[in-house]
């Protein structure tokens, strides 16, 4: 966690933190997270039942700000294998500089690990090439049916926008501009949702090839299992 980011991770972190919906407007990255509830946030929006906001409380309080990342070291991280230790909290609780940063970059890697966890429940095979027991023509094309199954499940539908008439926001009362923006807030947490979905399809898709990849090899020994097994019987 002491690892330092280069200057293209640091803005793919960055890039990544701006994606996610908080409870109150990014100022300073230091300060920011530094009560530990906009990182109850980032795991809420990926995995909505590991976190329960009402249980942290925005402070300005040094010993708030602790109880807040000690909710989390015993409550949360554990289910992401994760853990911060107690020297870099309290540098995170007083705002010292860089000091969330690895935080965030090991929180994002422990959360990308789950996601393709929780979607990913086929079993490990053996290489061919090994000594072990080879995988079976059977076992790979069942573990191709569940995640086509599994892929047919993430489908998404088109969201039908329906034709507005177009206005001015001059000819609007704030009431009307109000509700224009809720909506186009609903929108986008919508197309959020659908990204997410998309990325873990990409990672389905990816595993999918890697068995095909898998199944050709598996074919392609065949000829010299039967080979072998002739030279054994004769």
């Amino acid at each position: 966690m002491d690892r330092s980011l280069s200057k293209e991770e640091k803005q793919d972190l960055l890039a990544w933190v701006d994606k996610i919906s908080f409870s109150r407007p990014k100022r300073n990255i230091t300060r920011d997270f530094s009560d530990g509830v906009m990182i109850a946030e980032i795991i809420k929006h990926f995995f909505p039942k590991i976190v329960d906001l009402h249980n942290y409380s925005a402070s300005c309080k040094t010993q708030q700000k602790l109880s807040n990342w000690s909710f989390l070291n015993k409550r949360v991280f554990p289910k992401l294998d994760m853990d911060v230790p107690e020297e870099m909290v309290k540098k995170i609780v007083t705002s010292t500089t860089g000091a969330i940063v690895p935080v965030l970059s090991v929180l994002k890697e422990k959360i990308e690990e789950k996601l393709v966890q929780t979607f990913n429940n086929t079993p490990q095979y053996y290489d061919t090439r090994s000594q072990e027991k080879p995988f079976s023509d059977v076992e790979i094309q069942q573990a191709e049916a569940r995640i086509v199954a599994q892929l047919a499940e993430l489908k998404t539908t088109e969201t039908k926008v329906k034709p507005q008439h177009m206005m001015f926001y001059t000819e609007m009362n704030p009431a009307t501009i109000r509700q224009i923006l809720l909506e186009k807030e609903l929108q986008v947490q919508d197309l959020q949702e659908t990204l997410k979905v998309f990325q873990v399809k990409v990672t389905k898709l990816e595993e999918l090839v890697r068995l095909k990849d898998k199944r050709i090899e598996y074919l392609t020994c065949l000829p010299e299992t039967y080979k072998t097994k002739l030279q054994l019987a004769g």
